[in-house]
């Protein structure tokens, strides 16, 4: 029941899975985007456990990671030279999938989360999978506050009181 709930899902794709790797039907497309996910998963899982070992594994060697500070540009090294010393002292961050939406095509997934922080509320992941050697590692992983829209002006004039913007 579940695998055809999922084909169902999958065959809504808004883009269809093309090219010689790409799955050849419905059940394929939902196995490929189950993996996907399940890379996400992993990735949100290690760093609550704060296993960087486990976390970074998730990531592609040429990895970005935007932060939610306009500075936060990294590369996996230099990623990895932010979060390395907080997962050395046993510690990471929790971040809670809402909810996702994921779409595959062929070696491609692209995303977008509604994550729940303790601290910070609402935020949103977003985000490029590749699956290399049959194995789906994030290519780009975007992190961002979920501001509504009736607070973007005051949240803007914060910004701009700190120097941070025009």
């Amino acid at each position: 029941m579940i695998a055809v709930l999922l084909a169902a899902l999958a065959l809504q794709s808004p883009v269809p899975a093309t090219g010689p790797s790409a799955p050849s039907d419905g059940i394929a497309l939902a196995e490929a985007a189950s993996q996907a996910a399940a890379t996400l998963d992993r990735m949100h899982q290690a760093a609550a456990r704060g296993d960087g070992a486990a976390y970074f594994a998730q990531f592609a060697p040429d990895a970005r990671f935007i932060g939610t500070d306009a500075s936060e540009r990294w590369s996996l090294d230099q990623f990895h030279a932010y979060a390395d010393p907080v997962f050395a002292r046993g510690r990471g961050w929790t971040y809670h999938p809402r909810e996702r939406a994921l779409t595959t095509a062929g070696d491609l997934a692209w995303f977008d989360e509604i994550l729940d922080h303790d601290a910070y509320g609402v935020l949103r992941g977003s985000g490029v999978l590749r699956r290399r050697d049959g194995v789906w590692k994030i290519e780009q992983y975007v992190l961002s506050f979920a501001v509504p829209n009736d607070r973007a002006e005051a949240v803007v004039d914060v910004i701009r009181e700190a120097g941070e913007a025009p």
